[in-house]
């Protein structure tokens, strides 16, 4: 049998490596407006029948957005390293290159029927921001959509801003869809600046919407933007009659959400490395207790010692007395004692606290039982709303009358 023969034998056999889907210069048949699309940037991505829009977006490093530049970021986020004990927000071992800032523009807020239609990523590279978005161009497309997006997502951790809750969530809710023909979703840590933000900030306004946290603490103020509720109907719109004028303006709110998201981790980052310094005595109230929560006592110790100085009274009585129980740990009793009596006598929510911390010093401590019984009788004259702390009052206010019966 000749050569030829054979190898024509043979042919049916051989598996072909498909070749990955490529960019192409011209759009698949059925975008509208492609002129329009093109001129912002946009690029097709196409895989096997379905595709997805991408468009990129570059700034100089030295770009003002809001307060801060980017360069300042990415000074901050580099100050992490030199930062002792743990905080959720800790960029420690990372570079300022491994965060992803990320958001979402969904068709609704929950259930199997909303539809993620525009994902966008914002890095910081070098000399330069980069911001990434992929564009679902009808509901029909999300294998390709997905498949753009994990490709080109190479991450140690995300920024969002409640995306623990929201975002991610909607982004593994989908993907189930699509599983079997994208990649995987990969494993990363969380910066979720809506809970910092709302730990940090909510004692001063009625609502921590990015937009509002942009205006108060980043110094911007958004003009000509699309509120992010009118997103879906946009949407709907640009599936229906294909024009992108309304959608590009929806990807321009995302994009600056993004940016946004940048400058609100300095900012927050600040604060803290700073440990408080050159912030409100109630923001350094609220981040002692952050540091608190996350075991790093010597800067909750620094931020209480400020906030405990302030003129407003609820802020100075929380302080000092998170400070005395600080002190009591550390068996510093003469300080927390002090500090104890002056917010027992502040009139504010902690006095009774204060007097029941009072009352465990002088018996178990400093084993002066009339001082603990006086304290005791004091805190159960005052309006005690919690059953079971009366009870426990009463239990020990009974206990140090038979000691002292004796």
């Amino acid at each position: 049998m000749s050569m030829a023969k054979k190898l024509q034998r043979l042919k049916k056999h051989i598996v072909r490596e498909e070749p990955p889907a490529l960019k192409k210069e011209e759009p698949p048949e059925g975008i509208r407006y492609w002129d329009v699309w093109k001129a912002e940037g946009a690029e097709v991505f196409e895989l096997d029948d379905e595709y997805c829009l991408t468009r990129e977006t570059h700034y100089d490093i030295d770009t003002e957005h809001g307060k801060y530049t980017f360069k300042d970021a990415q000074k901050i986020i580099r100050q992490w390293s030199d930062f002792k004990g743990n905080h959720p927000l800790s960029a420690k071992g990372f570079q300022p290159s491994d965060l992803f800032f990320f958001d979402i523009e969904t068709t609704g807020l929950s259930g199997t029927g909303s539809v993620i239609f525009l994902l966008g990523t914002a890095r910081i590279w070098g000399d330069q921001v980069t911001v990434k978005q992929y564009f679902l161009p009808s509901p029909g497309n999300e294998t390709a959509l997905y498949a753009k997006f994990l490709q080109e997502t190479d991450y140690s951790t995300l920024v969002t801003y409640n995306g623990k809750s929201f975002d991610w969530p909607q982004v593994k809710s989908r993907h189930t869809f699509v599983r079997d023909k994208v990649p995987s979703l990969p494993s990363f840590g969380h910066f979720d600046l809506y809970h910092a933000s709302h730990r940090l900030f909510k004692h001063t306004m009625e609502s921590v919407k990015l937009v509002n946290v942009e205006k108060e603490h980043l110094g911007l103020e958004r003009v000509n933007d699309v509120p992010g509720h009118l997103a879906p109907i946009i949407y709907f719109d640009f599936v229906e009659r294909g024009d992108p004028e309304g959608v590009l303006q929806v990807m321009k709110h995302n994009e600056r959400d993004i940016l946004s998201l940048i400058t609100l981790y300095a900012h927050i980052s600040s604060l803290v490395l700073r440990q408080g310094g050159n912030a409100d005595d109630r923001i350094s109230y609220e981040l002692g207790k952050w540091f608190e929560a996350a075991g790093n006592t010597a800067a909750a110790l620094q931020s209480f010692e400020q906030s405990a100085q302030s003129e407003e009274r609820a802020v100075a009585s929380g302080a000092a007395y998170r400070l005395a129980m600080q002190h009591k740990r550390n068996r510093s009793y003469e300080e927390a004692v002090s500090l104890f009596l002056r917010v027992r006598t502040s009139g504010m929510e902690q006095s009774i606290d204060a007097a029941v911390e009072l009352a465990k010093v002088y018996e178990h401590q400093w084993k002066d039982l009339p001082k603990a019984l006086q304290e005791t009788r004091w805190a159960l004259e005052q309006d005690v709303e919690k059953e079971s702390l009366k009870h426990a009052l009463q239990h020990r206010l009974q206990r140090l009358e038979k000691k002292l019966s004796k």
